[in-house]
């Protein structure tokens, strides 16, 4: 076994392979970027190398200075987790190049499976099914277009070096095809440097559900599968093992392809064999189809851990250390069932925009297993994936494992950002999942109900209220202090409506509030307060804005009447940009005439594309950003004429 590894990783998965690492006695060497000097996965190491700048291309893409890093610091073997270098096969040679081992298949394997169109072609000369569709080079539109029309929509386009959702367009009819391939290869260049695209047929009750295999090189074994249909735009949001509805013929079937797909390219470590399910006639033995082999471990790999009771990063090295897979196939089994959902900073009701933001709390109830790479204290930053946490669960069946899921949810407290948490709780408690019945297109069918937001009881006012006023613990408040003021007021926000709310001060233990036409009392017993009767939750303030604990985490900007003056007198004719990043690109030009809904400006942030829309009819008046810039949020891009000027 290896004494030092590097982790040529950051977040939670570098966290994730340290806390196996450690236990075994490995020594752990982290690395990090100019925005991670003070993150977690640093904190927890043995040692840490700082490579660079804080854009990904300025570190934890620069496999040379990583590699630097681990001789520097006497490593064995480098452990890439997942994203940046983990399925790049110039970087695997180059460790090996370097007398290093790689936590991972061989640059032949990776290679192998790294460009869908060719991996396609591979699983079916060794009998592993594939969906209907063109894999070729010939890139030509009208050549794919006339392939689409072949196969028949609706289509699917996707970038042959994909992943993640990136360079993917579903299209429903001819019409709408060359645009959707103009956005799919724009796309694909800018997440993996390849615009080709392949085009296959797209099943219209659709399952993702993908087998975790695991080789040595020669022989392969799968621990079995994990459903992961609850996906929005191509990103999965929770994932599931087993999957629900699943015979003991189609696991079976699944599995011995997947251990095909493995050994067919000499497969060494931990991989994931995604496909594509059609569940309209319900689950069948023949009714699934190859999509792609993913050369490292997944994001989702705790469920299949937690039903399996396998470390999979103890797997990983120990079969890079040269020993023998720790199990074989009739040794393997699963133990009742478990749940991940995805805790991401976003902001829903603006269309799940990634979001950051500094964390001034965060916790999880004690039955949860909870992956993260953040603490409170720490920032979530532009520049990488904006996921807070994976919320985990395991339960002897699958009601018992759901339960223990939005309980779970429901516990889960973060301050200081916006997040996704009340989306995965509706999720979470949404009829068709509870009976097991999804497929790919729940949420999209959903997705009003989802994301609903609910009526906000006048006593998390009067508690936000308190805390912005400092009166939750009001000893100097009291009414007995007659220099003080007996009444106040502040005013808060909420979903783009402001509530001015009144207090009076009764006493240390006593306050009454005017929340509308209400009055709630808010009364401090035995060391707690009660509002309306109810116990008060935790609460949180991180500047203008205070988080009430309850339903998933109720927020509140706390609004100052000066600045809000002050703000009236801006331009409202800007178009903005919602989050930082880089403009990818500008469409408008000074003088245009443009319609509501047009594109005016396209931002790339956290590994996605955002299209930014006229608000409304005008004209364009300045153009006050360019192709390449990097912007912080609320920075102006487009300015339209004033509706009077125009």
């Amino acid at each position: 076994m290896f004494d030092t590894i590097l982790i040529a990783n950051r977040g939670e998965i570098a966290c994730r392979v340290m806390e196996t690492a450690q236990a075994m006695g490995v020594r752990c060497v982290a690395v990090y970027s100019d925005a991670d000097a003070g993150a977690k996965h640093v904190a927890m190491a043995d040692a840490a190398v700082h490579i660079g700048g804080s854009a990904p291309a300025e570190s934890y893409l620069k496999g040379d200075v990583i590699i630097q890093a681990a001789l520097d610091s006497g490593a064995q073997a480098i452990h890439p987790g997942y994203g940046f270098l983990s399925e790049n096969p110039d970087f695997v040679e180059a460790v090996e190049a370097a007398g290093l081992v790689f936590v991972g298949p061989s640059a032949k394997a990776i290679r192998a499976m790294g460009l869908k169109d060719a991996a396609k072609a591979l699983m079916v000369e060794a009998g592993v099914p594939v969906v209907p569709g063109y894999h070729g080079a010939d890139q030509d539109d009208a050549l794919l277009a006339r392939e689409a029309e072949k196969i028949g929509y609706p289509v699917l386009i996707k970038a042959v070096a994909g992943g993640g959702g990136k360079g993917m367009r579903l299209v429903e009819k001819a019409g709408s095809f060359q645009e959707a391939l103009d956005s799919a290869r724009s796309e694909a260049k800018t997440a993996f440097g390849n615009s080709d695209v392949l085009v296959e047929k797209f099943v219209t009750k659709p399952r993702h559900i993908e087998v975790q295999v695991f080789g040595d090189g020669t022989h392969a074994v799968h621990l079995f599968e994990r459903d992961c249909s609850l996906q929005r735009r191509h990103q999965k949001v929770i994932e599931e093992a087993p999957a629900p509805g699943m015979t003991e013929a189609m696991r079976s079937a699944m599995g011995e392809a997947a251990v095909r797909a493995a050994e067919a390219i000499g497969y060494a470590g931990a991989g994931t064999v995604e496909f594509i399910v059609d569940s309209s006639g319900g689950l069948s033995a023949d009714g699934f189809f190859f999509m792609e082999m993913n050369t490292r471990l997944q994001v989702e790999h705790p469920v299949t851990e937690l039903v399996t009771g396998v470390d999979l990063v103890e797997w990983q090295l120990r079969v890079a250390a040269g020993e023998a897979l720790p199990k074989q196939q009739d040794e393997l089994t699963i133990e009742g069932h478990a749940f991940e959902a995805r805790l991401y900073a976003e902001d829903v009701p603006k269309g799940f925009l990634p979001a950051t933001g500094t964390l001034t709390h965060l916790s999880f109830t004690p039955q949860t297993r909870a992956d993260s790479g953040v603490r409170a204290g720490d920032t979530i930053s532009p520049f990488y994936d904006p996921m807070i946490a994976k919320v985990i669960v395991h339960g002897p069946t699958r009601d018992v494992a759901l339960s223990r899921l939005r309980a779970a949810l429901k516990g889960c407290e973060v301050g200081g950002t916006v997040t996704n948490l009340a989306f995965l709780g509706a999720l979470a408690g949404h009829a068709g999942f509870a009976k097991g019945d999804v497929d790919t297109g729940l949420i999209a069918r959903d997705i009003d109900a989802l994301t609903a937001q609910p009526a906000v009881p006048g006593r998390h006012f009067a508690l936000a209220g308190m805390a912005a006023l400092g009166l939750l613990d009001p000893a100097a408040e009291a009414g007995f202090n007659l220099w003080r003021p007996l009444r106040r007021q502040v005013m808060l926000g909420r979903d783009g409506e402001e509530y001015l709310l009144k207090v009076r001060v009764l006493s240390e233990d006593v306050q009454l509030w005017t929340v509308g036409d209400s009055e709630v009392r808010a009364e401090r017993i035995g060391g707690r307060w009660k509002v309306d009767g109810h116990v008060a939750p935790t609460v949180s303030v991180a500047g203008d804005v205070v988080t009430v604990f309850d339903a998933y985490g109720i927020a509140f900007d706390v609004i100052d009447p000066l600045a809000k003056a002050a703000a009236a007198h801006g331009d409202g004719n800007i178009v903005e940009a919602p989050m930082p990043g880089l403009v990818r690109a500008i469409d408008a030009e000074v003088g245009q005439r443009v319609t509501k809904g047009d594109r005016l400006a396209v931002l790339e942030a956290m590994k996605m594309e955002h299209s930014l829309l006229a608000a409304r009819d005008g004209v364009v008046a300045e153009v006050l950003a360019q192709p390449g810039d990097q912007v912080e949020a609320g920075a102006a891009l487009v300015r339209l004429e004033a509706e009077a000027e125009a």
